[in-house]
């Protein structure tokens, strides 16, 4: 018994021996000689070690190696696709008991990674590939039709945990020209099998934002041979969150799967990427997009997607072509969209006044900043989008359809469908900003538009009511809306029915002022001692003029306004730029209601009126020049040229 016991002493005497002597017995020189020639045998790169390596076996076997370095590619960018400063690498003893060799944890220091894809589209991490290792960078394109990668038979990595400190990794794909690259690592990885799933969890920093993610590839020897693998990432930042789960096909052509990204502030991250965006509190906030996502020869395609914008809920189809030249084509439906949150607040020229004086009619003043429409040559588009309703500032439009193509700074605006106002439209505006002046051509065709809504909402202009057509073939050039106005050139044409001028009526005044001509002064005050009367209008079976515009002077010589009692024809010019209005309007009596829309059924009765002044101080006065023959016409000249003012709000 006693021989026994120091038989299992002396074992396990033996046995701390060998293990404190290990080392000693084993260089470190020839371990290290072994794991590089073993690498580049497998491999076919060399794994060059230049720092000093050490060995330890308390409490465990622990490898450290310094200054680590493996090579890249022969057509690589760089020599090297890793270096580290340090690697350790720590090995449990009862793996080596039981003869079965296990890495249980890797911890490296301050690597330096390069992924990339050279420019015959060779991926530098296709490690295996035996034919690849031995041929020179002028075959790199052979290798590149060579097949995928096989793994060797029986080859197998188990590296436990690896955790990894510092460092960058890059990306970089000389096809597309792109080169990424995430520092300051803090990563985690789990690799029991390079046919079990490998797992990376931590922080990385991308462009000053430190994010985490957490990375999962179903089976890592699929990705290294080339095969269909399937992959999930999740990116977390305050900026934006990404999540993705989906696959790579077609020997890594192919990414395709379910997409997500949503982040509390759009203007934040443009900010991120040096965009700054001049936005409105409640405008481009909270954003959120989901939808089935392909990328594939640098094309990006969203299918079906979802996307969400502050208060817009926006469903579509988009495809996105990073290539040479960036373009954009979509489907998408916006809903119900509300423009005002996104277009810039008009200028304000109103000047403050006391709560006790008179509101005075402010000037109009065109704005002169210079408008920056260079955007328009960074990408192509072809898109077209529908909406159940628009409202952009007052005007508010029903469903409608619009078509946006976009070829190298010539954009064409096709509004295909437009519901508004009770009537239907198309139209068309084409803007050419691939030079300086900008050039914009209209070509709108609006039918059955209720007058009244659309000229309050779209010019403040409340004194016409009635139902019909609006046209429009006007094209200017400039860098301003002020240039714009001022180059206005075209021709604008109306045509209303069964309406009415909101004023006064001026049937009923012309009649009265017959009868006084002919002595009867009796309906005087009753009859032209009337201010301006929102409630009274001046009835039309038909209102149509057409304008000409050239250097933003419109010019009219053709308006009518036929009703069954009186007509009334005018002519004049509307400068926009100076924002004057100088025109003449005749109205006289109809003998009959007989033949209510020709030029001129009226008596020898009748009476001019000048309409002038700036748009917002429009003066109306009665001209007798011609008329006034007598002392009676003399005699109530005074008393309707008051009255006349009213029609236009003068």
């Amino acid at each position: 018994m006693k021989a026994i016991l120091k038989g299992v002493v002396g074992l396990i005497v033996l046995t701390i021996a060998l293990i404190i002597l290990a080392p000693m017995l084993i260089p470190t020189e020839t371990i290290v000689s072994q794991i590089t020639s073993q690498v580049e045998k497998t491999t076919g790169r060399k794994l060059t070690i230049s720092g000093d390596s050490e060995l330890s076996i308390l409490p465990e076997l622990n490898i450290t190696l310094n200054q680590v370095a493996f090579d890249n590619m022969p057509s690589g960018s760089a020599p090297h696709m890793l270096k580290m400063d340090q690697l350790a690498v720590h090995v449990p003893w009862f793996s080596l008991l039981s003869g079965e060799f296990q890495l249980e944890r890797f911890v490296i220091q301050n690597p330096q990674i390069l992924l990339e894809i050279d420019a015959q589209g060779r991926p530098n991490w296709q490690l295996f590939d035996p034919v690849a290792q031995s041929q020179t960078p002028e075959a790199t394109a052979t290798e590149a039709q060579s097949g995928p990668v096989t793994l060797p038979s029986g080859f197998d990595i188990a590296l436990g945990e690896v955790a990894i400190y510092g460092g960058t990794i890059t990306y970089a794909d000389a096809q597309a020209g792109t080169n990424e690259q995430l520092t300051d690592l803090a990563l985690s990885v789990v690799l029991p099998s390079l046919y079990q799933p490998l797992m990376i969890e931590g922080q990385v920093t991308f462009q000053k934002q430190r994010f985490d993610l957490a990375l999962n590839v179903d089976t890592p020897a699929k990705a290294i041979q080339s095969e269909d693998f399937k992959f999930t990432k999740q990116l977390r930042n305050d900026l934006v969150n990404v999540d993705f789960n989906g696959g790579v096909l077609k020997q890594g052509s192919v990414f395709e799967g379910e997409l997500a990204v949503s982040g509390s502030s759009v203007k934040s991250l443009t900010k991120w990427q040096n965009v700054v965006l001049d936005a409105k509190d409640n405008a481009f906030n909270q954003f959120e997009v989901t939808g089935a996502m392909t990328f594939s020869n640098n094309v990006f395609s969203l299918e079906s997607f979802s996307a969400k914008l502050d208060e817009l809920a926006i469903k579509g189809n988009a495809q996105v072509n990073l290539g040479e030249r960036l373009s954009v084509a979509a489907n998408v439906d916006l809903g119900m969209l509300n423009l005002n949150p996104y277009l810039p607040d008009p200028v304000n020229t109103t000047q403050p006044t006391k709560p006790e004086e008179e509101v005075a009619a402010t000037p109009i003043v065109w704005d002169d900043t210079k408008i920056d429409l260079s955007a328009l040559n960074m990408l192509d588009a072809d898109i077209v989008v529908r909406s159940t309703g628009l409202q952009a500032r007052k005007i508010t439009l029903g469903k409608n359809q619009l078509s946006v193509k976009l070829d190298k700074g010539q954009a064409v605006l096709s509004l295909d469908s437009f519901n508004a106002y009770n009537g239907t439209g198309k139209g068309k505006v084409e803007v050419n900003a691939a030079a300086t002046p900008y050039q914009i051509d209209t070509d709108f065709a609006l039918n059955g538009i209720n007058a009244e809504p659309l000229l309050t909402d779209a010019i403040g202009f409340d004194k016409v009511l009635g139902k019909g057509s609006l046209n429009w073939q006007l094209s200017t050039l400039g860098v301003s809306q002020k240039q714009f106005i001022s180059q206005l050139a075209g021709k604008l044409a109306f045509e209303f029915k069964d309406g009415g001028v909101k004023g006064a009526n001026l049937a009923e005044m012309v009649r009265k002022g017959q009868e006084m001509l002919k002595g009867n002064f009796s309906g005087l005050s009753e009859g032209i001692n009337a201010d301006f009367d929102p409630q009274q209008k001046t009835d039309f079976s038909a209102l149509t003029g057409s304008f000409t515009f050239a250097k933003g002077i419109g010019t009219n010589r053709d308006l009518l306004l036929a009703s069954p009692l009186i007509r009334i024809t005018g002519s004049g010019v509307v400068d926009l730029p100076k924002t004057f209005v100088d025109y003449r309007l005749v109205t006289g009596i109809v003998d009959t209601i007989e033949g209510q829309s020709s030029r001129d059924k009226s008596t020898g009765f009748k009476i001019p009126a000048r309409i002038k002044g700036p748009f917002h101080q429009v003066e109306t006065s009665l001209d007798f020049s011609s008329a006034a023959k007598d002392k009676a016409k003399d005699t109530i000249k005074d008393k309707l040229k008051d009255k006349f003012k009213g029609l236009f709000g003068g």
